[in-house]
């Protein structure tokens, strides 16, 4: 708790941000888990292809914490040669074998923030976004700056759930679905349609 604290006094200056995810404040558990989740996010850097972007993160804390890394995941979708497009998945190594039971969340937040801001695309996570970012830089940042309105911008989800209610669902539906289903619009309709 005292780290939640610490990292969230001060989002306005280092764009991150960790809370109790939704299950955890009220007090959901499935079965008894010393896990604990938690919600992040981070501000994408200006200057960069995620500027004005705001990037959820997974966080869950094992029972181990600290001397076992928290696990961390996108939960926005983002072009990134570290980043899954597809799972989220997080190439980093702090968050593997260079952890220390001296980092916290915050630090382990703002070393992704740095990983965004400079990508390491010979160590990736997601081949075909690293080729693109080493072979083809301007077609790389167009189509992350494209993600990053469609999926990380303040007005993307609104304009998500907009666009699944045109085609005939409620909202309270197709909110369920879009957050089921990472904010995909795509993959939303097709659970809507029982997976069609």
């Amino acid at each position: 708790m005292k780290e939640l604290v610490d990292v969230a006094k001060d989002y306005d200056t280092s764009g991150v941000h960790a809370e109790l995810a939704e299950e955890e404040a009220v007090g959901k558990k499935k079965g008894v888990s010393s896990e604990k989740r938690l919600k992040g996010k981070i501000r994408g850097s200006s200057g960069t292809p995620y500027e004005n972007g705001v990037y959820e993160i997974d966080i869950t804390i094992p029972p181990q914490y600290p001397f076992e890394p928290p696990k961390m995941k996108f939960i926005t979708k983002i072009w990134h040669p570290n980043i899954s497009s597809q799972t989220g998945a997080i190439c980093l190594d702090i968050l593997k074998d260079q952890w220390s039971p001296a980092l916290t969340i915050k630090t382990a937040l703002l070393s992704l923030q740095a990983l965004m801001d400079s990508p390491e695309p010979d160590d990736p996570q997601d081949a075909e976004v690293a080729k693109q970012y080493k072979t083809d830089r301007e077609g790389f940042n167009r189509t992350a700056k494209f993600w990053n309105e469609t999926y990380a911008s303040e007005g993307s989800k609104d304009a998500a759930i907009d666009n699944v209610c045109a085609m005939g669902f409620d909202r309270q539906s197709a909110l369920k679905a879009l957050k089921d289903n990472n904010w995909d619009p795509q993959a939303a309709v097709n659970s809507l349609l029982g997976g069609i």
